[in-house]
């Protein structure tokens, strides 16, 4: 059990990388392409972080779901896995917006952006307050 946990805690903080880092991301993006109208290196990075982080965060998923049918599915963990689902919710909007910065497209503004990045900070806290606490 030592090993998936680590291997879920690994695949964690990998997505992690692409949860916090993709929307920030976007905003360096988005002034690239203002500035140079075209793909840069910026968006390059961006979109190699978010696919390095999407192989991850299955692994993750699926680990931490054999670790809470391990563990016998304590009462937490339903509450952790809705939490992990709204974060998931919101990776796959950044992708959303990643895929759309691609073709030039980049309606959201530098504030919406920064504000999405902290929203996903937490989520997070509250991921590690249910597996820390484990309030019930």
């Amino acid at each position: 059990m030592n090993t998936l946990k680590i291997i879920h805690l690994l695949c964690v903080m990998g997505w992690m990388t692409g949860v916090f880092a993709a929307p920030r991301g976007i905003i360096f993006w988005k002034r690239e392409y203002e500035r140079l109208g075209e793909y840069g290196p910026a968006g390059d990075l961006t979109y190699r972080i978010y696919r390095f982080s999407a192989g991850l965060s299955a692994i993750a998923v699926i680990t931490g779901l054999w670790l809470a049918h391990l563990w016998g599915w304590p009462t937490w963990s339903f509450l952790k896995i809705i939490l992990v689902a709204v974060l998931l919710g919101h990776y796959l909007y950044t992708g959303r917006l990643i895929r759309r910065a691609k073709e030039g497209i980049f309606n959201e503004s530098d504030r919406f952006l920064r504000i999405y990045n902290e929203v996903s900070v937490l989520i997070a806290i509250a991921i590690l307050a249910m597996v820390v606490i484990k309030p019930f």
